[in-house]
């Protein structure tokens, strides 16, 4: 994973990062509102999810002691990061002001 992951984040298209687990209720959460900031941003921003427990070497790499915890990386480098449920709006007013 953690080759592929930094393919990933290596984008010039900002890449947030749902870190998050399967019994947790806020990530249950945060699922939709983040399809709904897909839907409404398209190519303009990937969004992926990992799964702290069967991903713990790198949630421990980016110190996610907490879920839901996300992480907003463009081009290799982290922009911003925050544990908890946020809004749609509050999300994509992130995502675009790190641009």
């Amino acid at each position: 994973m953690k080759d592929s992951f930094s393919n990933i984040i290596d984008s010039n298209t900002p890449v947030l990062v749902d870190f998050y687990a399967d019994w947790c209720g806020p990530c249950k959460t945060l699922a939709p509102i983040l399809k709904e900031v897909k839907e409404e941003l398209g190519t303009a921003i990937k969004i992926i999810k990992i799964d702290v427990d069967k991903n713990q070497p790198l949630a421990a790499r980016y110190q996610v002691r907490g879920v839901p915890t996300m992480l907003l990386f463009k081009e290799g480098k982290q922009l911003w990061r925050q544990s908890g449920v946020l809004q749609k709006s509050d999300i994509i007013h992130i995502i675009n002001t790190n641009k």
